[in-house]
């Protein structure tokens, strides 16, 4: 969800990433928080840090990432942003009176999000603003919302497992996708044209369900079964991800349509995919 925080008057623009449980946050607006700039010198003195870093093959760059930001013109344009680890990193960057007061302030979000964790209802309230914000229809958000829950419970079935990595994260996520759907991630991402955008919030509630299918059905697996190695976990994925590819196979043949799609966000009303009895 798009959210703006404030630090002493100064604004802070916000993303929260539901799976990933974390605030993105704008880099250029911490800079002129950190260095006491104003927008477009806070904006050149992160060009010319970020370059630097870059050429001191510093990680902070790698963890940088980009979304849509709402600017002040009330325009949207890719701003970059971090993580919580990330912002901690930025502050370890530039000396700044304000770098201890920010810290607390910086573990104070995250205090209130753990309220919101407590007590779930909160979440999951800011999540279906988050989407209707953005232009999504009321099924879409109910099935998206429910997905975000399924992959919590699976996300945490392989923390469970010993998995810790998030590249180990993303080979088990590319097994099963590419078990139900017949395409790696990246490959589905590129059919629907996406780059850095969250697959899922591309998806139709028809792949939603699928793809939920797929890791209901992998965490079920794991649980039963218990597996020990990084091969065993690749091998319930890859189940998980066949027993999705089946209910696939059954709609296909029933509706006569097929159910991967390069349908994107662009067209949100479109990815509530109804049939002709409900319409």
């Amino acid at each position: 969800m798009s959210n703006i925080k404030v630090f002493e008057n100064r604004k802070v623009r916000t993303q929260w990433d539901a799976e990933k449980e974390d605030w993105w946050f704008s880099v250029v607006d911490i800079v002129g928080i950190l260095t006491d700039k104003d927008y477009e010198a806070a904006r050149k003195y992160w060009k010319v840090l970020k370059g630097r870093l870059k050429n001191e093959g510093s990680e902070l760059v790698s963890f940088c990432y980009q979304l849509k930001l709402q600017s002040s013109d009330g325009k949207y344009y890719n701003t970059d942003v971090l993580d919580t680890k990330g912002v901690l990193r930025l502050i370890q960057s530039i000396p700044s009176k304000k770098a201890e007061p920010f810290k607390m302030w910086l573990a104070q979000v995250g205090s209130d999000r753990l309220d919101e964790i407590a007590d779930p209802e909160k979440a999951i309230i800011r999540g279906a603003d988050f989407y209707r914000a953005k232009g999504y229809t009321e099924g879409w958000i109910n099935q998206r919302l429910q997905t975000i829950e399924m992959r919590k419970e699976l996300t945490d079935e392989w923390k469970e497992r010993g998995i810790t990595k998030d590249k180990d994260y993303a080979i088990l996520t590319n097994e099963m996708t590419k078990a139900w759907s017949g395409l790696s991630v990246q490959e589905y991402k590129k059919l629907k044209d996406l780059k850095k955008e969250n697959l899922r919030d591309n998806m139709t509630n028809i792949e939603l369900v699928l793809n939920m299918l797929a890791e209901v059905t992998t965490t079920a697996l794991s649980k039963q079964e218990k597996p020990q190695t990084f091969k065993e976990n690749k091998n319930i994925a890859r189940r998980g991800g066949n027993v999705a590819n089946t209910a696939k196979q059954a709609y296909e043949e029933q509706l006569g349509q097929k159910v991967v799609s390069p349908l994107n966000a662009k067209n949100k009303q479109m990815l509530e995919i109804r049939n002709d009895e409900e319409e």
